[in-house]
């Protein structure tokens, strides 16, 4: 499943689309339908080519931009909407600085109602102000909900995005944000939200609200399931907690795999520190909390919480200000267990302590996007390969660990035709472009996606070249006698084993078990060019001193590498060299 947040101004269209892509009725409440626009979050879902994807409706008003944050927090993409008769709105700012807060990094800009306005200004003022952020570059696609325009295009730009989207950590630690809460009769309290990462099973025990629970059902798009697995919408059924004790923000966390902070150092991406109202409030998934801001650096605060969050480093989130309507910065969490500050300069020393935090970072992932980086209000600080930087002590140890495993692998697979660059890749865990620029200062090569040990490919085990000599032998003395497939296999020379030979040159395969000398088409060509022509089969197979089983895949041979030509009768010719 994909989960995609909706985004932009009131009245700009998103519940309508969402509405004509899924058949359904995001607008729950009944205050939603009746004042026609969207007050809390609504959802939403629909199949695309084999691909679910749910929609997480978000209100557009400016009074319900906490609603609209715990809707997008979780998401990992958005559907940006901007009508095309308005164009670019309040809201529609308020949204976008949002989204680059919490670190989205996916998503489509859909502009709306073009059967009103012509969508190109539109298109082009907002593509001016995602330029500048994470969002830069993405689709645009302009739609009319109302009468359908554009909406074959817009399910294609879903299932691109979808296709992009980064593939979850189903085994990491649950930490579902909630953003609804209610009762079911006879069921008891279900709550909401999107699984980011890791897997939830009926009869799992978690931890929400401090109190331990158990999931007593699980429903996602509708449907009952013994498992879901990330990302996804999920509704789970809990028992051992009452609807009272559950409120929006509220995490439902694997037990014990947690802690809860009060006070965090955070890396701010927006306004200088000392720039911010000492009170501000910060959201992070689903939750929204009020907080202390204490400036560190200029680009760095702690923030101390009105209530613990369940929070780790390199977690994203944004502060907001709600008496001046506006998000100055973005945040991420550095450190979720921060030491006391005591004394004088301890805030400037913290400071410094936390500029090493880029490199940490570097050194923790190994390898990071540099544009990541700077998202992050980071200077990228490694190894530059690319568009990526490498932490230094893995650039240093990289060429050992790949001829390691390299050794490893053609050791348990010697007749291989050589180890794939994408399985090696996985194995040694680095982007494909840190990868090739490690082998290169390895003895291995790579060819056709293959790495091989030095420049003249595989080399062949003694198992095979042992054998593989006894039939060199037998060939050189009768060059087109090859050898029967019982004979080939009591050398222990089956399939994969010729195979390998002819990679390496010492075998040239007719068929998948006939097989002969590497000069033998060429010798083959010189008997045949002394035949009256046109030649048979027969004629061929009498001249070469050889049987059918050879003479036939021989002959299709030298037809395929154009040396002969055979005609409708099934007699052949010499080309010479027509």
């Amino acid at each position: 499943m994909h989960v995609i947040a909706t985004a932009g101004h009131v009245d700009h269209g998103k519940s309508t689309l969402v509405r004509a892509l899924t058949g359904m009725e995001p607008d729950r409440l009944a205050e939603e339908r009746r004042r026609g626009l969207t007050v809390d979050l609504g959802f939403a879902w629909t199949a695309l080519a084999g691909e679910e994807l749910a929609f997480v409706d978000v209100p557009g008003h400016e009074r319900f931009v906490p609603n609209m944050l715990a809707g997008t927090g979780p998401a990992p993409a958005v559907m940006f909407v901007v009508a095309a008769d308005e164009g670019w709105q309040a809201q529609s700012t308020e949204h976008l600085a949002a989204l680059e807060a919490f670190g989205v990094r996916h998503g489509l800009l859909v502009v709306t109602k073009c059967d009103r306005a012509d969508p190109a200004a539109a298109t082009a003022v907002a593509g001016e102000r995602f330029a500048e952020g994470g969002l830069a570059g993405v689709r645009a696609v302009a739609v009319s909900g109302r009468t359908g325009v554009g909406l074959p295009e817009l399910r294609a730009a879903l299932l691109a995005l979808a296709a992009e989207l980064p593939v979850p950590d189903t085994t990491a630690d649950v930490r579902l944000w909630v953003d609804r809460a209610f009762t079911i009769r006879g069921a008891g309290t279900v709550v909401t939200g999107t699984l980011g990462a890791g897997t939830i099973r009926v009869g799992d025990e978690l931890v929400l609200a401090g109190r331990r629970v158990s999931v007593r059902g699980l429903q996602a798009l509708g449907r009952p399931h013994d498992e879901v697995r990330a990302v996804a919408r999920v509704a789970v059924n809990l028992r051992g907690v009452d609807r009272r004790h559950v409120r929006r923000g509220d995490a439902l966390l694997t037990p014990s795999a947690w802690r809860l902070t009060r006070e965090v150092d955070v890396r701010l991406r927006g306004d200088a520190a000392a720039d911010l109202h000492r009170t501000l409030v910060l959201h992070v998934g689903a939750a929204a909390t009020p907080c202390r801001v204490r400036p560190l650096g200029t680009d760095s605060a702690r923030l101390s919480l009105a209530a613990g969050l369940p929070l780790r480093a390199g977690d994203t989130g944004l502060l907001r200000d709600p008496g001046e309507h506006r998000i100055p910065d973005g945040v991420e969490i550095v450190d979720p267990c921060p030491p006391p500050l005591t004394g004088r300069g301890a805030a400037r020393t913290r400071a410094e302590e936390l500029a090493a935090a880029a490199r940490a970072h570097v050194r923790r992932h190994g390898a990071v996007r540099a544009a990541d980086l700077r998202v992050l209000g980071w200077s990228p600080t490694g190894i530059r390969i690319g568009d990526w930087v490498v932490d230094e002590a893995l650039h240093r140890d990289l060429p050992g660990r790949i001829t390691a495993r390299f050794t490893a692998w053609s050791a348990a697979d010697p007749v291989a035709a050589g180890m794939p660059v994408e399985v090696l890749r996985r194995e040694v865990g680095v982007p494909r472009p840190v990868l090739l620029a490690a082998l290169a200062e390895t003895e291995l090569t790579v060819h056709n996606g293959l790495v091989w040990a030095g420049d003249s490919g595989p080399s062949l085990p003694e198992t095979v070249a042992r054998p593989l000599a006894e039939v060199e032998t037998r060939l050189a003395a009768e060059p087109f006698g090859a050898p029967e497939s019982a004979y080939l296999a009591e050398l222990g020379l089956g399939p994969r084993e010729l195979a390998a030979a002819e990679r390496a040159g010492r075998l040239v395969r007719l068929t998948g078990s006939v097989v002969l000398a590497p000069d033998a088409p060429a010798r083959a060509a010189e008997v045949l060019a002394a035949l009256p022509s046109p030649f048979t089969v027969g004629d061929a197979r009498r001249a070469l001193g050889t049987t059918r089983r050879v003479a036939v895949p021989l002959l299709e041979h030298l037809d395929a590498n154009g040396v002969t030509r055979r005609h409708d009768d099934g007699t052949r010719t010499m080309r010479r060299g027509d």
